[in-house]
């Protein structure tokens, strides 16, 4: 069964704070030689993800002024021996050594907790104000904006960065991470989804035919991105639920040109308004599912009007491709979060949820515990796996991943090695499975083009539950477990003999 949430150990109160917790952890390689923008800050950051290694820190920057520097692989797994969620973890305030597990748990208990609202604070005591820039000085050639695939459409300022926007109304203040393409210095544009909670926000200004004023956050705390990365429900505002999740609030400044307030420990942050209409093509771009994209669309353009930074400002990025990167780790975590957090509200017995880190956010588990039948007299598993169906298959969350596995709790299913087992000795090949239609996420890669056109299609559902034998389960012909105690201490005391 999951421990309670573990409690946050530290709160780094910007990204720099983050960073040097990443050198003690022996998980920061500071780069000193010359690195281009263009690919190569990208390709090493792959390459990092790739290898399992340690997160690039690019100090020499070639073409801008000396001092601005590129992070790459954030919050991608960690180089620390043991502790491969370390970056993850840390990112929201718990301990390097907390297991898949215990973040998700302890995300979704913060589902519950009441909102801290975020504090202003005055703008000379605001970090991210130290250098303004105005007008035509406001402009995106000054910084090292990274080209990250070679096929890609541009460059894109935004792959780890947050857009702040809320409704004309005032009453709901978005934080959210969706990607950005360089036009020029002054204009970009990126994906406004209308599923997703930046299109809905757009939507509103777009009707009432005025641009949406925007602020795109880079760096900073470093729970700001990895919050605006998972799907937290629409109408809750990141900046009260990263309160509730440190139990203070988070201190934010006024922008200078428009009316919102971002976080004052930002590295980067840039103002503007966002386009009535669709007014620029998009694209293409390496997405999370690992295969080089063909697709363009038309989106709105953001006007680049202000732009604020700190001293020798860092600019995060993040080489999106095949798992394990940031959207797998952040994203596929959050989702598993909400997932846990909305099967728990509906009473359902569910130890765990994980959306297995390299099937690039594609799939879900969801562990029940194995006295689950005692919890639900009468209910066998072909009834609990619908019963999971249906609360998921109404949510964003569930339906955000192609395919969900209901397995027993004996598995723990962020080891790879475990899921794959259980997988193929528990999951028919046909049978035990329950599909539910209507909206899928366009980018899943395992969809036709015509259902991610349409963005309706299947998600299915696979009862994986074991029997009822003896106990609830078999026993595994494991070393744990089919062998007595004292043969296995015999084994482990003389294992280098």
């Amino acid at each position: 069964m999951t421990r309670p949430a573990t409690r946050p150990a530290t709160r780094f109160g910007d990204l720099r704070s983050y960073l040097d917790a990443l050198d003690a952890l022996g998980d920061l390689k500071r780069i000193h030689r010359s690195v281009s923008a263009d690919l190569e800050a990208a390709a090493i950051s792959r390459l990092s993800c790739e290898r399992q290694s340690p997160a690039p820190l690019f100090e020499n920057v070639a073409g801008v002024a000396p001092g601005f520097r590129l992070l790459g692989a954030p919050a991608a797994l960690s180089a620390a021996p043991g502790r491969p969620l370390a970056r993850v973890a840390l990112s929201v305030g718990l301990p390097a050594e907390t297991t898949a597990a215990e973040l998700v748990d302890h995300l979704a208990r913060t589902r519950d907790v009441a909102p801290v609202p975020p504090k202003l604070i005055a703008r000379q005591d605001a970090a991210c104000k130290e250098n303004v820039l105005l007008g035509e000085d406001a402009t995106l050639d000054l910084f090292p904006v990274p080209q990250i695939h070679e096929f890609d459409g541009g460059r894109y300022p935004n792959t780890w960065g947050i857009i702040v926007a809320k409704t004309p109304d005032g009453r709901w203040t978005n934080w959210s991470i969706a990607r950005i393409m360089l036009i020029d210095g002054k204009h970009m544009t990126g994906l406004v989804i209308p599923a997703q909670h930046i299109g809905m926000i757009w939507q509103e200004w777009a009707e009432l035919g005025q641009p949406m004023p925007y602020a795109l956050v880079q760096g900073g705390d470093p729970a700001i991105p990895f919050v605006g990365g998972i799907p937290l429900p629409r109408g809750v505002d990141e900046a009260g639920y990263i309160g509730a999740l440190y139990g203070q609030p988070l201190e934010v400044v006024r922008c200078e040109t428009v009316d919102l307030d971002v976080p004052a420990s930002a590295e980067i942050v840039i103002e503007g308004h966002l386009s009535v209409g669709r007014d620029a093509r998009e694209g293409p771009f390496g997405e999370f599912a690992g295969y080089a994209s063909t697709h363009t669309s038309m989106q709105p353009v953001y006007t680049v009007e202000a732009i604020t930074h700190r001293n020798d400002p860092i600019w995060p990025l993040v080489a999106e491709g095949r798992p394990v990167d940031e959207f797998h780790t952040v994203t596929g975590v959050g989702q598993a979060a909400e997932v846990l957090a909305e099967l728990r509200a509906a009473e359902l017995p569910v130890t765990t949820a994980w959306s297995p880190l390299r099937a690039a956010s594609h799939w879900m588990v969801v562990t029940v515990p194995r006295d689950w039948r005692q919890m639900l007299p009468g209910v066998d598993s072909a009834e609990l796996t619908h019963r999971i169906g249906t609360v998921l298959s109404q949510s964003h969350s569930g339906r955000a991943t192609a395919a969900t596995f209901v397995l027993d709790d004996d598995i723990d299913p962020a080891d790879d090695t475990d899921l794959l087992w259980a997988l193929a000795t528990r999951i028919h090949p046909l049978d035990r499975a329950e599909a539910w239609y209507g909206f899928v996420h366009p980018l899943l890669n395992c969809y036709t083009g015509e259902e991610r056109a349409a963005q309706s299609g299947p998600i299915v559902f696979h009862d994986g539950l074991l029997p009822v034998s003896g106990e609830g389960r078999l026993a595994h012909s494991s070393f744990a477990e089919a062998y007595p105690a004292a043969i296995r201490r015999q084994v482990l005391d003389h294992w280098d003999d």
